[in-house]
């Protein structure tokens, strides 16, 4: 079931995910809740959009994307590069989820397999943190 869209959302989410069978669900799931969503198919893909699109407000990672950097390095370039970009990593292994945490914002990391709602109500949360941070 999708969250109602009281508010409208002006945020554009980066979805790395090499397996087309789960990149594509979730893209669709937050197209569907009012984000504009780009997919990347590896961090090589991703690492283009991030140099060349202006906005970028989340990137949403599988801990263990394909390419030539893997989901730290390319969390790592984000957090140096798009300070304001927010990052979300989510992976099955507990050793990625606990090196996750040093990259990632507050709060507790997505487990693969997630739910849908689940990584949207996690996007909304730091979305509505970043605008309560901005506003004050």
């Amino acid at each position: 079931m999708k969250p109602d869209a009281k508010k409208p959302i002006s945020a554009t989410v980066l979805v790395v995910e090499d397996a087309v069978l789960i990149r594509m669900p979730i893209a669709a799931y937050l197209r569907d809740c009012g984000y504009r969503v780009i997919e990347a198919a590896s961090s090589d893909e991703a690492l283009v959009v991030l140099q060349h699109h202006t906005t970028i407000d989340v990137l949403f990672s599988d801990a263990e994307v394909a390419g030539a950097l893997d989901a730290f390095a390319l969390s790592q370039w984000t957090r140096k590069n798009r300070p304001q970009t927010k990052i979300v990593l989510a992976g099955s292994p507990k050793t990625a989820a606990k090196a996750a945490g040093k990259l990632c914002e507050e709060g507790p990391h997505l487990a693969k397999p997630y739910e849908p709602e689940a990584v949207e109500d996690y996007i909304r949360r730091l979305l509505a943190l970043q605008s309560a941070d901005e506003s004050s």
